[in-house]
């Protein structure tokens, strides 16, 4: 009797052995939910967006999805390297989901941003986040600092020296992908392939070795802002979690 005890449970502990094994190959590794952060393009706010209350364009406010109403985030111009603080006005807004947030104008001139172009990294901050202070401005310090800032651009020319034509500045290449998510596992990278082209049209599809342990899935790249965002609000439907555009990979 003690004999057929043991073999029943050797046989449990050997099962759920193997059940854990399997278990492991649809792990996906997600982003310390504590802090959201996500590379993206925002949507410049004007008067003519339809669903959307106004916004004072003078604020450092921004509309986001789902961030809680008056959250700190810490917004990046990762062109020139460019931050500031700015405060989330409202989570209720209706905007396409291709946009990671919706900014004042008073922000993409502070960050100088490229309006055919706007390209954005938000991070979520704390009170507690010990960078706030130390290595960017408040809310209430940008405000300061942008009302008291001189007009810039108003240059006296010397009429003596020949004027010289000014250089055609070459416009840069649009070179984006969206990164769907990252894997432990090269089956499972590979599943998720199967199931978007399987429930989409989407075939530009890839998968990008980052370590012997994680595998990234890629869409792209595009080469214009329209069909990238065909592509996102496709791949949106399928309730992928934090999906993020990526520059040049």
């Amino acid at each position: 009797m003690t004999c057929k005890i043991l073999k029943i449970i050797f046989l449990f502990l050997f099962l759920s052995n193997c059940n854990q094994t399997n278990l492991k190959t649809y792990k996906i590794e997600y982003p310390d939910k504590t802090k959201y952060s996500n590379l993206g393009f925002a949507l410049i706010y004007n008067d003519n967006l339809d669903g959307l209350k106004k916004m004072d364009n003078n604020s450092l406010y921004i509309y986001h999805k789902f961030l809680k109403k008056k959250s700190r985030v810490k917004i990046i111009n990762p062109a020139n390297g460019k931050s500031l603080i700015a405060l989330v006005k409202s989570n209720r807004e209706n905007f396409s989901g291709f946009y990671n947030s919706v900014l004042s104008l008073r922000i993409a001139e502070n960050l100088n941003l490229d309006l055919d172009d706007p390209y954005i990294e938000i991070i979520s901050i704390s009170n507690n986040t010990t960078f706030i202070a130390k290595k960017t401005k408040t809310f209430e310090e940008e405000k300061n600092v942008a009302e008291k800032a001189p007009i810039d651009g108003v240059l006296i020319s010397d009429l003596n020296k020949k004027l010289k034509k000014k250089k055609k500045v070459k416009k840069k290449k649009f070179s984006y992908s969206i990164k769907v998510a990252d894997f432990y596992y090269l089956d499972s990278a590979k599943m998720l392939i199967d199931r978007i082209k399987k429930n989409s049209s989407v075939r530009n599809v890839k998968i990008v070795k980052i370590s012997d342990v994680k595998y990234r899935v890629l869409i792209g790249p595009f080469n214009d802002i329209k069909d990238i965002k065909i592509a996102f609000e496709q791949i949106m439907s399928l309730d992928f979690e934090n999906l993020q555009i990526l520059k040049n990979v």
